[in-house]
């Protein structure tokens, strides 16, 4: 019978504080990740941006040397096949990252820490030197959640605190990779978890901060900056609260917020292409990603790496952008653009192991930049450039993520400017709406939905009695990471069925009725049987 108590009266008794023990388990736990992922992080970007450093300057050797192209193809080719080999070999490699750092996150999927930490820091790192538009970013975040999830089972945790921990590194990784404390935390919420619960506050909050103290510890040991990514935007000379700038915003966050829905139906459409390339075993696909980028590298070296120094030169306290063929501004914006986005979508199409989190935000300024020479001329004054391309480089990354707190956050953190948050804010939410009209889908939810599909999620449907040594007892529903694609239909507790909601806190004893759809390679029973306590009866698909 349905007790129509409600969960509030069979609640009072509840209202106590979770464990100690798991929190504090959580906090150590997760200062550890830090550390770790702190430093295998900051090595990995100091490489990466020397290894950009490196392909700039032999690119300008071949720009001067044509009669040595051949030799420049032929390493693409053979960069081509080992990147590919790698790939193959470690499936979970492939792409920037970020999609599996997330299946793993929501336990989704398991992957071998370790080959997934060496194989993305040596390939991506290779595919930096080779001079794709590749960045530091996406892998930072794998590279982090790897880190995690060795901490987790070198310490021979179990699967909460395991995935605790990946989420922890990943956002540790990015936080670390932008000197980006915030942007890391939100990203755990907004993009891994999709949620909030204390134990990803508390694994987030506590990875984050330890890996980004020994982030800037060992940059102050190497004599290198600290500070914002990008210090040549300034806000100084704009009114960013006049009405007459807001309507610039809206009208350039709607044109590249349409550019944003370009990106996602070109590697959809780029995805399928390379799906039907099948020769060397798959790794043949790989080649056309490479042999543009090194065609694009030629004409600009803005093209290469993440986009770090084209961002920055779009700044009004640079010296601005170094010109394409001596085209003037506007000519040279435009090939920029153009060029980045189209490799960085073969890329992704490929599945080439590198990130495409920086590649995306420059793409953004590029196009703000493009929006600034616009709205000058229909009476916009010069002082306001560099807030639109701030707030344009936001609104792409939304309209393509469908992360609006997190690119807010981003471009904030990585100017270490404040003045431009409520029109940053207006530019985001068009972002977001249009893409949304225009059903584009979440393009790291896309790229992971695609990797779960080595099987047809099967029907879970069991009984678990709580415990008190579960990590779910004396917790409101809400505050419980269950695994994803799962929900709690019944609970019962004395005899009664309580009509169970997100405020309902699960005592012992209390035996919880968990249905949903889950991937065949997810580890959701043994998530459960942590979290809740043993099943009741044998688990059956409904």
């Amino acid at each position: 019978m349905l007790s129509m108590r409600g969960s509030k009266k069979h609640d009072r008794g509840a209202r106590r504080r979770p464990r100690a023990g798991i929190e504090l388990q959580l906090v150590l736990v997760g200062m550890l990740t830090g550390l770790f992922a702190g430093v295998i992080v900051t090595l990995y970007t100091l490489l990466a941006s020397l290894s950009e450093e490196f392909s700039r300057g032999y690119y300008g050797f071949f720009r001067d040397n044509p009669a040595f192209l051949p030799l420049l193809f032929l390493a693409l080719a053979l960069g081509a096949v080992i990147v590919g080999g790698v790939v193959r070999f470690l499936p979970y490699i492939r792409g920037s990252g970020i999609p599996q750092t997330e299946g793993a996150m929501r336990g989704l999927m398991r992957f071998s820490w370790y080959r997934s930490l060496t194989g993305m820091f040596a390939a991506s790192l290779l595919c930096i030197f080779l001079g794709l538009s590749a960045g530091s970013e996406g892998p930072s975040v794998l590279i982090g959640g790897s880190a995690g999830a060795g901490v987790a089972e070198t310490l021979r945790r179990g699967a909460l605190v395991r995935r605790c921990q990946i989420t922890g590194g990943a956002c540790a990784g990015l936080a670390v990779a932008f000197n980006a404390p915030l942007t890391g935390m939100a990203f755990a919420f907004e993009e891994g978890q999709k949620r909030f619960t204390p134990e990803v506050f508390l694994c987030s909050f506590t990875s984050v901060a330890v890996a980004v103290i020994v982030r800037n510890i060992l940059y102050a040991g190497f004599r290198m900056p600290v500070g914002a990514y990008f210090t040549t935007f300034s806000f100084a000379d704009a009114d960013l609260l006049a009405p007459a700038f807001y309507g610039y915003v809206l009208l350039a966050s709607a044109i590249v917020a349409l550019a944003g829905v370009a990106f996602f139906y070109a590697l959809r459409a780029v995805k399928k292409l390379f799906a039907r390339l099948r020769f060397w075993k798959g790794i043949g696909k790989f080649l056309p990603p490479f042999l543009l980028a090194g065609a694009a590298g030629l004409v600009t070296a803005n093209v290469m790496g993440g986009g770090h120094g084209f961002i920055a030169s779009l700044g009004s306290g640079s010296a601005g952008v170094e010109a394409v063929f001596s085209s003037p501004l506007w000519a040279t914006l435009l090939i920029v653009v153009l060029l980045k986005f189209l490799v960085t979508v073969f890329n992704m199409g490929a599945g080439v192991p590198c990130g495409a989190f920086i590649p995306m935000l420059a793409v953004g300024a590029g196009l703000g930049a493009l929006m600034t020479l616009l709205m000058q001329k229909m009476g916009m004054e010069a002082g306001y450039a560099d807030a639109l391309i701030v707030i344009c480089m936001a609104v792409f990354f939304t309209a393509i993520v469908h992360a609006p707190v997190t690119g807010v956050l981003m471009t904030i953190e990585l100017t270490w400017q404040f003045a431009f948050l409520l029109p940053a804010l207006i530019g985001v939410a068009v972002g977001y709406l249009i893409g949304d009209v225009f059903r584009v889908k979440p393009v790291y939810e896309e790229l992971l939905d695609e990797m779960l599909t080595g099987g047809a999620p099967q029907a879970f449907c069991a009984r678990y009695r709580v415990t008190e040594e579960g990590g779910a007892a004396g917790r409101a529903l809400r505050d419980v990471l269950f695994p994803a694609g799962v929900r709690i239909t019944r609970v019962e507790r004395g005899g009664d069925a309580l009509l169970a909601d997100g405020d309902t806190r699960l005592m012992p004893d209390d035996v919880v009725t968990v249905e949903g759809s889950v991937p065949p390679q997810s580890d959701t029973d043994g998530l459960l049987t942590e979290l809740l306590g043993a099943q009741e009866r044998e688990k059956a698909a409904k």
